[in-house]
């Protein structure tokens, strides 16, 4: 997975601040990946429909985050009887 900065445009100062990220769990490139990214980080964090236009992601700056792969067993661990 890929974590890609998400950014909000102030064009009066010409910055760009970080507000948060989103993940990117595809793997392969499909052609709509960076479209459906700037969508999903515009309808999470701008507030209405006027200021998603102010909503960049920046994907050539994206860190691969690592998470931990889930356990097949979930069973919590297992439990031995010694009381016998």
């Amino acid at each position: 997975m890929r974590a890609v900065t998400v950014y909000r445009v102030d064009c009066g100062r010409k910055t760009m601040n970080p507000i948060g990220a989103v993940l990117e769990k595809r793997k392969t490139e499909r052609g709509n990946n960076y479209n459906d990214l700037l969508r999903l980080a515009r309808s999470l964090f701008a507030s209405d429909t006027a200021d998603s236009v102010h909503i960049k992601i920046d994907v050539c700056q994206t860190r691969w985050t690592i998470l931990p792969e889930r356990a097949s067993d979930c069973s919590g661990g297992s439990f031995e009887d010694t009381t016998s």
